[in-house]
């Protein structure tokens, strides 16, 4: 197996829209099995929670090449204690909050109760950084909260209560990345926050524009007053409020493609050097395809963007369990044999 020791300047320059002098590895979520398979660190015990990461996953990272650590600063939730989930569950109705009563009653979290400096306490290996995710993003979590269904029609039944709820999650996330941003180890921060359809965005995109993105930028406007890069991550068709997410709110990179939406090759000529693509080789052809299959793409992927830069090969969207670990190695083993 190809690896390197990590080094943090090569994930900025591609957010940088620069040439790297290798391939750049990105994901956001890589599968236990790959952690057990992996890792040089024995995984945590008991509840982690709070705690500034668990180097099982960092090592996890390191081992396959990556220049980052996937990180979380704290234990904050959105999910109402002692409420049980299906393992997989709807998001049209089902939500906790329904009412004024309901959000007024409702356990928010504090950003303030966590020690954030736990962040540097984490040894991290050569030049390695961390790459800090939120609880989930504004939109995630108010569907979850509400559910979808229920949150259209209250955007047209009670405007005000759906906007105090956008407002109470939005300034507890923007707090989240204002506290997590400045500590040594932290490289970057990654938004997180599902806003689409394979067709459209979940809401109509002048609701977009006043509920959900007007706090994506005050957040990326925390992250770079911290001197770190932004990076969204976002399923679904944003093809509508593609120049709100480069001009308006400024993110420096975007994660998550989908071949039957838009082809990552496709992606990248459009975005241009304005918006780095992270990852981007679908899922479903991940699963399908023949790992020789999955080298050609790759290794095309690489060709195409080696001049221009701006560009870190891996999925589109995560590495789940059902990715054979032949297919996810032969992916990376396109950007490690260039090393």
């Amino acid at each position: 197996m190809t690896t390197r020791e990590p080094d943090f300047d090569r994930l900025l320059k591609v957010l940088r829209r620069e040439p790297t002098d290798s391939p750049v590895l990105f994901e956001m979520i890589l599968n236990e099995r790959l952690a057990r398979r992996f890792s040089s660190s024995p995984a945590l015990k008991g509840d982690t929670r709070g705690m500034a990461y668990n180097p099982w996953w960092g090592t996890t990272f390191t081992n396959l090449g990556y220049d980052y650590w996937k990180g979380y600063s704290c234990s904050i939730t959105f999910e109402e204690p002692n409420r049980e989930v299906e393992a997989s569950i709807g998001m049209a109705h089902g939500g906790v909050i329904a009412t004024r009563e309901d959000f007024d009653a409702f356990p928010w979290p504090d950003p303030e109760a966590f020690d954030y400096s736990l962040l540097d306490s984490v040894e991290l290996p050569g030049k390695a950084k961390m790459v800090i995710m939120g609880p989930g993003g504004i939109l995630e979590n108010i569907i979850s909260l509400v559910g979808f269904e229920d949150l259209c029609f209250m955007l047209i039944d009670e405007p005000e209560l759906a906007s105090d709820i956008f407002e109470k999650i939005g300034s507890i996330l923007l707090r989240y990345y204002t506290l997590s941003m400045p500590y040594h180890n932290v490289g970057a921060g990654l938004v997180n926050d599902d806003w689409g359809f394979k067709s459209q965005t979940m809401l109509p995109p002048e609701q977009m524009r006043k509920y959900v993105i007007p706090w994506h930028k005050q957040m990326v406007e925390a992250i770079h007053a911290s001197g770190r890069p932004a990076i969204m991550h976002s399923c679904g068709n944003l093809s509508e409020v593609m120049e709100d997410i480069i001009v308006e709110i400024g993110f420096d990179g975007k994660h998550s493609y989908e071949d039957n939406i838009c082809p990552v090759e496709e992606m990248i000529p459009k975005v241009g050097n304005r918006l780095a693509v992270l990852g981007g080789i679908d899922v479903d052809f991940m699963v399908r395809a023949t790992p020789e299959e999955i080298r050609v793409r790759a290794d095309a992927l690489l060709d195409q963007t080696a001049a221009s830069g701006g560009y870190a090969l891996g999925t589109g969207n995560s590495v789940p369990e059902y990715i054979p670990d032949e297919n996810y190695l032969a992916m990376i083993d396109a950007a490690r044999d260039r090393w």
